[in-house]
């Protein structure tokens, strides 16, 4: 990148702001024009020229797209990260700038609330569907502290959450991973996501969407993967547990959460559950053909449906690889 281009890029008040807002969260163009008060087209110009410069990223959710700083396993990428020192040190010296930024901040308040009341509305839409699924199993809190003791007091490193839903287990983890990846297939589910999540750092928490079957990610990127009751609504669970185990390093830990076996056949069609739970052996094998090692499973009782929590270990494939050509 030329730094004439970089420095052209930053030669606009709008385009300063536009950095100054996406170093608190994600927007989407919509709602960058929205707070900077100007058309949708102007914005996406402006938009246009950052991402020429390598100062921001597009990323494309359905019919939105959203524009986010661009990051590193480590944080936010080098010439990202000094043009944010520069500014915030701008916003201290510059009267000018700090006040026009204060009010975008007001505005961004507002965006904020806006996402939070969709959310909840949509809560208040589906809680009747949700509750009567949360009567049959153990109560959610449970789940979750077992779930923090068995992944115990090791980093979880880069984390990726499978299936987020309303993100509550990248918020759950936010504070013992470096950095979140929160995917979901459903728009619907990202937003109520993006609702929940939005107070973290931009740098931690990237929201996508995608399938489990076909995660847009790197190979040996994440340290932990989750998959937290998602795994009943795959029709080929071993298809998700391989991708999952793709963009596993070699070391790093999955966690399963789901349902035991049972036999609740009107959640076929009621919440459109592909598997009525697993049997313990039936996951062990699905994780040692993925290439994982599998762990004694966790059981927690108290409802006409049982949570199990399965843990793994991604093996080596290359040293393993390596023993069979030795011992050939």
């Amino acid at each position: 990148m030329h730094l004439e281009t970089i420095l052209k890029a930053l030669a606009d008040p709008t385009r300063l702001r536009i950095m100054r807002l996406l170093a608190a969260m994600e927007l989407a163009v919509g709602e960058l024009a929205q707070v900077l008060g100007q058309s949708q087209p102007r914005v996406s110009r402006h938009v246009g020229i950052l991402c020429d410069a390598g100062l921001a990223e597009r990323r494309r959710e359905g019919s939105w797209v959203f524009l986010h700083t661009p990051a590193t396993a480590d944080g936010l990428a080098p010439l990202p990260a000094a043009v944010a020192s520069l500014l915030s040190t701008a916003e201290h010296e510059d009267q000018g700038f700090a006040r026009q930024c204060l009010e975008d901040r007001r505005k961004l308040a507002a965006i904020r609330a806006a996402r939070e009341q969709a959310a909840q509305s949509y809560f208040e839409r589906h809680a009747g569907e949700w509750d009567e699924l949360r009567r049959m199993h153990s109560p959610d809190r449970q789940v979750e502290e077992a779930l923090v003791t068995a992944l115990g007091d090791a980093p979880l490193g880069q984390l990726l959450d499978i299936g987020t839903g309303t993100g509550r287990m990248a918020e759950l983890f936010s504070g013992r991973a470096d950095r979140i990846a929160a995917l979901d297939k459903s728009l619907e589910m990202l937003r109520l996501a993006r609702a929940r999540l939005q107070d973290l750092p931009a740098d931690k928490l990237e929201l996508v969407q995608g399938d489990f079957t076909d995660l847009p990610f790197a190979e040996a990127q994440f340290d932990t993967v989750l998959l937290h009751q998602v795994l009943h609504f795959a029709q080929h669970p071993e298809i998700a547990l391989q991708e999952a185990a793709r963009v596993t390093r070699p070391g790093g830990r999955i966690a399963i959460v789901d349902f035991a076996a049972h036999g609740r056949e009107e959640l076929r069609e009621r919440h459109a559950h592909a598997r009525l739970g697993f049997a313990d052996r039936q996951i062990r094998q699905l994780l040692r053909d993925a290439g994982y090692s599998a762990s004694a499973p966790v059981a927690l009782d108290g409802g006409e449906l049982v949570v199990k929590i399965w843990l793994g270990q991604r093996r080596d494939t290359a040293s393993e690889r390596s023993l069979k050509e030795t011992a050939a």
